[in-house]
C-alpha cells in the first residue's frame, strides 16, 4: 500500500482492488540507481588495483614461506630493541594523547553552537577540526619528519595533531547534546563565562571526556607503533630495520609484541571505565 494511501483511507478504493507495495515505483527506480553506482565503482576499483590472478594463485605458497622464514621467532631480540622501542612507543602515544587534549578542547569549545554564539568561531573550529581529521597520521609524521628530522618528536607531534579532530569533535557534540537546565541556572544568577564553563558545562561534559580521552589513546597506541617505518620513532623503527635486513624471526618478534601491547592497553582501557567512569 503506497503512503498516499495510507494517509487517506477513502482513496483506497474496493478492498479486493488494494495492492500492497513495500517501494513506491519512484523508490524502487532510487534503489536500483544506488545498486548500480555501487557496481559500477567497484568495477572500476579493480581495474585501477591491477589485481594480477597469478599473484592470487600463488598467494597461499608465498604466504606459506614467509611464515616458515618467521619461524622460530627470536625471543632473544625483543630484551635488545623491541622492548625499548615498545617503551618509545607508549611515551609517544602517551605524550601526542595529552598534547592532543590540550589543543582540542578550545576548538571543542568553539565548534559547539550552544556554547559559543559566533557562526564565524565555529566554522573556524570545525574546519581546523576536519583538517585535523582528514590527514593520515603517516602523513602528519612525514610533515614533521621534515620540519624536526627523524625522531620520537616527530612521531608526537603527529599523534597529538591526529588526535585533535576526533576529541574535539567529540567532546562539541556531547556539548551540543547537554541538557540546558543547569547552564540557564547559573545565567540567572549573573555567573560568569568562565563559571558557566565550569561549574555548568565541565560536570556533564567530565564522563564522556574521560571516555574519548581513553578511547583516543588506545587508538594512539596503535597508530604509533607503525610511525616509526617513516622514521618517526617507536617500534616500527624495529620493525623496519628488521624488514629491511630480512630478518624474519626478529619481524616476528615485533609484529607479535605489537599485537601483544595493543590487546594489553585495551584490557587497561575497558578495566579503567569499568572501575573509574
Amino acid at each position: 500500500m503506497s503512503d498516499t494511501a495510507l494517509r487517506n483511507p477513502q482513496a483506497m478504493g474496493n478492498p479486493a482492488e488494494r495492492e500492497w507495495q513495500r517501494h513506491t515505483p519512484l523508490q524502487r527506480v532510487l534503489r536500483f540507481t544506488v545498486w548500480l553506482v555501487i557496481a559500477l565503482a567497484v568495477v572500476q576499483s579493480l581495474r585501477y588495483i591491477e589485481i594480477i590472478p597469478e599473484f592470487l594463485y600463488d598467494a597461499p605458497e608465498q604466504m606459506s614461506d614467509m611464515l616458515g622464514r618467521m619461524w622460530p621467532i627470536d625471543w632473544a631480540y625483543f630484551g635488545s630493541d623491541v622492548k625499548a622501542g615498545l617503551i618509545e612507543t607508549l611515551h609517544i602515544a602517551t605524550l601526542g594523547t595529552l598534547l592532543s587534549i590540550v589543543l582540542a578542547i578550545p576548538f571543542g569549545l568553539l565548534v559547539a553552537p550552544n556554547l559559543t554564539r559566533h557562526r564565524g568561531l565555529n566554522l573556524f573550529a570545525r574546519i581546523v577540526l576536519v583538517a585535523s581529521r582528514s590527514v593520515n597520521s603517516l602523513v602528519w609524521a612525514l610533515l614533521f619528519l621534515a620540519i624536526f628530522g627523524p625522531g620520537p618528536l616527530a612521531g608526537t607531534l603527529a599523534i597529538a595533531f591526529r588526535s585533535i579532530g576526533f576529541v574535539g569533535k567529540m567532546a562539541g557534540e556531547t556539548i551540543e547534546q547537554m541538557p540546558r537546565g543547569p547552564i540557564e541556572a547559573l545565567q540567572a544568577s549573573g555567573a560568569s563565562k568562565f563559571s558557566e564553563i565550569w561549574y555548568g558545562y565541565w560536570p556533564q561534559l567530565k564522563p564522556a571526556f574521560m571516555s574519548i580521552v581513553l578511547l583516543r589513546w588506545d587508538i594512539n597506541v596503535r597508530e604509533s607503533a607503525v610511525l616509526g617505518i617513516v622514521g618517526a620513532g617507536g617500534v616500527g623503527m624495529v620493525l623496519d630495520t628488521a624488514l629491511n635486513l630480512f630478518q624474519w624471526p626478529r619481524v616476528a618478534t615485533v609484529l607479535v609484541s605489537i599485537f601483544a601491547i595493543v590487546i594489553v592497553t585495551e584490557v587497561v582501557v575497558t578495566q579503567i571505565r569499568k572501575r573509574v567512569l
